[in-house]
């Protein structure tokens, strides 16, 4: 028995109890501290949650309120066009507006539309990660996951192709008979900018680069159109080519001028017959009179 001050005060306690004593209340101090810092980690990853969770709210309920607006717009033009709205497509919508809302601008981009909140509203990226902190995608600490997951399918492709191509040279088959080079023809690779809007995130030039070079080793493969869907699906054509698009046959007038008339033309209610011939002198005629003296000075612009 040893005796102890404490404080001042004399006591008679066993050395081996006060040591055991001291290290119990030594552990339990650590498991409470390890558990204060998964507290406090679990609570900061809770806000990062709740402040994602709070956005996507607010984005989800801006896109319903412009899909609302898309419907009710759409089923008043179907109204005006005297057409069924069940049946009233986004080709009606636009051949609508056009002809309701016709405009004298240039620019296509400044001209009345009228589309689905989908296509001109950005999409948000979701959350990349669990309430405990865990990334959803195998590629998440890359900082782009969604790049470097494209980049590793097509390199995935690239491998397919070329086993399915070693495979029937062995067996003394012809690449005909499996697949050929697919024809991109009339299309082009996506823009940087719209290639960020389908991924959802910023990449620099020089990854631009990277995926172009790599959908081009797969383009030239000679099996590409085995994954035709695939390629085409970071493709955009080069003309948006219209129903019906015809090229008349120029014709020789008396003169021996090539002319071209296209018949029908309409604006609102309105008719006419347009002939363009070459070479021009660069006059307009309209019904026989010049162009300066039709009209007032707007109608002639537009």
């Amino acid at each position: 028995m040893f005796s102890i001050v404490i404080r001042g005060l004399r006591s008679t306690i066993p050395r081996q109890s006060l040591c055991v004593n001291t290290t119990s209340h030594f552990h339990q101090s650590t498991v409470h501290n390890a558990e204060d810092v998964e507290s406090v980690q679990k609570a900061k990853i809770s806000k990062a949650m709740k402040a994602y969770l709070e956005r996507a709210k607010e984005y989800e309920s801006c896109m319903e309120t412009a899909r609302l607006e898309y419907k009710l717009g759409k089923r008043h033009l179907a109204n005006m066009m005297g057409a069924d709205v069940e049946t009233f497509t986004q080709k009606d919508i636009d051949q609508a507006v056009q002809y309701l809302f016709p405009s004298g601008l240039y620019d296509p981009a400044a001209r009345p539309t009228m589309k689905p909140p989908e296509e001109f509203i950005p999409r948000k990226k979701g959350a990349e990660f669990d309430e405990t902190g865990r990334p959803f995608h195998p590629l998440f600490y890359t900082g782009r996951p969604n790049f470097f997951q494209l980049l590793f399918d097509i390199v995935e492709n690239i491998h397919k192709l070329n086993a399915l191509e070693d495979a029937t040279r062995m067996k003394g088959k012809s690449l005909d008979s499996v697949g050929k080079k697919i024809d991109t023809t009339g299309s082009e690779w996506l823009p940087k900018e719209l290639l960020e809007k389908k991924i959802v995130e910023t990449i620099s030039d020089i990854e631009y680069d990277n995926f172009i070079n790599a959908m081009n080793r797969l383009e030239n493969h000679p099996l590409s159109e085995r994954v035709k869907d695939f390629v085409y699906e970071y493709r955009k054509p080069l003309i948006s080519k219209l129903e019906n698009d015809t090229i008349p046959s120029p014709q020789q007038d008396a003169d021996g001028r090539q002319y071209v008339t296209i018949y029908e033309c309409l604006r609102k209610t309105a008719r006419g017959d347009v002939t363009v011939k070459f070479p021009g002198t660069g006059k307009i005629e309209i019904n026989g009179q010049d162009l300066r003296s039709v009209g007032s000075t707007q109608q002639r612009e537009q």
